[in-house]
């Protein structure tokens, strides 16, 4: 299933908040509706958040061509708006900043030619996204050589990219190759994307998995159920300090005591090349009824205090190997990330 479709009618993205429930697709039709839907949720996954906001520019480059404004400093603030609707999730600065960089070498164009080139931008980015989710899928494969049980947290599937998905993606590809005995999907609290994506996934596809609770996953790895965690990422820092959806961090640690491999797998557009460390990185805080209600059910008493960062970051000595469209890399990760930077030209 396609989370985001493109079309000259505008852009469709699936609500998966409604999921698995209800299947149904959001029609954009300007820009900020593509910001609402991010910001909301509806459409999530750092690949397809940055695919969603690259479509979002062209909406709104269309919008700014028809009023006749001044174009691409109305377009910077299009961009500055998107980016405002996630702050961790490093690939949706990066399709924007992209959209710009399309823009600007054209500067002097007619605005037709500007709107077409970046519609291709656009286009280009959510093709990439899928060669390179099927890259990484080969080369995470490539990591087991028996058949093994796997963990993974929150959802890194088909939803959270174009399409195939990043660590569902290795997962799909293993068990392609009869290698995936089992996946035990944590249910990622406080928003389920773990129980309600995760093992809707797996399902769809016909692939063994057991859902547990969040707090269940030290037992699961001490009752030898798990032999692999794998989990995708919203930011990967120069020094391998991995952002992504709370809990991670529990989990890594809970590998390592159980000398458990821990691999997170992301596209090199999830690594940020100017942070070095994750105590750089922001991490966004949402709502608190994501905590004291679901469903519109409150399940907390009113006027509790809440704190819920949206991710938490992992250090890079929790992490086992990063699986790239550009290949595996292991640590020393400071090294090996600054050459895959100088093999991708930088940015």
């Amino acid at each position: 299933m396609q989370s985001i479709i493109w079309s000259q009618d505008g852009l469709k993205l699936l609500d998966q908040t409604l999921l698995p429930s209800r299947t149904e697709y959001i029609s954009c039709q300007d820009y900020r509706r593509v910001a609402d839907a991010i910001r909301r949720l509806e459409v999530r996954g750092a690949p397809a958040i940055g695919v969603a906001a690259a479509f979002a520019m062209v909406l709104g480059a269309r919008e700014v061509s028809e009023s006749g404004g001044d174009f691409l400093p109305a377009l910077r603030n299009i961009a500055k708006e998107l980016k405002q609707t996630r702050p961790t999730a490093v690939n949706l600065f990066w399709a924007i900043d992209r959209m710009l960089a399309a823009a600007s070498r054209l500067e002097a164009a007619q605005k037709d030619e500007i709107l077409a080139a970046l519609e291709d931008e656009a286009l280009a980015l959510a093709e990439e996204d899928k060669t390179v989710n099927q890259k990484i899928a080969k080369y995470g494969a490539d990591l087991f050589s028996s058949e093994i049980s796997i963990l993974t947290h929150c959802n890194a599937g088909a939803l959270a990219t174009v399409a195939f998905g990043t660590a569902l993606g290795v997962i799909r590809h293993a068990w392609g190759e009869g290698k995936i005995r089992r996946v035990f999907a944590d249910e990622t609290r406080p928003l389920l994307q773990g129980a309600r994506l995760t093992a809707w996934e797996m399902m769809q596809e016909g692939i063994p998995v057991t859902l547990i609770t969040d707090s269940m996953a030290g037992w699961v790895m001490k009752k030898r159920m798990v032999d692999a965690v794998i989990v995708g990422a919203d930011r990967i820092t120069l020094d391998g300090d991995v952002a992504n959806k709370i809990g991670t961090y529990s989990v890594a640690i809970l590998a390592k005591e159980h000398n458990i491999p821990f691999y997170v797998a992301a596209p090199v557009a999830t690594f940020d090349f100017s942070i070095k460390s994750g105590e750089d990185i922001v991490i966004e805080e949402r709502s608190s009824r994501e905590v004291t209600s679901f469903g519109g059910v409150d399940t907390a008493p009113g006027g509790v205090d809440v704190f819920n960062p949206a991710f938490d970051v992992t250090p890079n000595s929790l992490v086992t190997a990063i699986v790239t469209e550009c290949g595996v890399i292991r640590p020393p990760f400071a090294a090996a990330i600054d050459k895959l930077n100088d093999k991708k030209g930088g940015r």
